[in-house]
């Protein structure tokens, strides 16, 4: 619910990414300005991905993105934030965080009820990792 595009597909560049060479950012010496700029990362300076793979990353948020706009159009405000707030509600999973818990009801609010996934048909728990539940608590829990 970021944006109020009606975008059936994801943008092929990032919209929210400034690029910046390091000739916007230097100083007068010639080198990046950190206290100005942040620190200067490699990866934003070389572009790896093409914009196939960034739609495709995008595609599952951009989907979403439409159907809040829908329904806000067509309801009003109260059924977008009702829906985030469902979801939100179900999202929450206090139980143990090494047992793979299927969270059918995340699935029925985000639409993927009707769908397979490639882990909806090799899942298998015997082959997983061992279970440390007593470790996974306390680093769950921060003790």
């Amino acid at each position: 619910m970021n944006s109020t595009s009606y975008r059936l597909v994801p943008a092929a560049h990032d919209d929210n990414t400034s690029k910046a060479s390091v000739k916007d950012t230097a100083n007068t010496l010639g080198t990046h300005d950190t206290l100005r700029y942040g620190q200067r990362s490699l990866a934003d300076d070389i572009s790896t991905g093409n914009g196939l793979q960034r739609r495709l990353d995008n595609w599952e948020e951009t989907q979403d993105n439409l159907k809040l706009n829908m329904q806000r159009n067509l309801y009003g405000l109260h059924a977008p934030v009702r829906l985030m707030m469902e979801r939100k509600l179900v999202g929450y999973n206090p139980h143990f965080p090494t047992l793979k818990q299927s969270n059918i009801h995340l699935d029925i609010l985000m639409g993927r009820d009707e769908t397979l996934d490639v882990a909806d048909l090799f899942a298998d728990p015997i082959t997983g990792p061992e279970f440390q539940i007593h470790s996974d608590m306390e680093k769950k829990r921060r003790i």
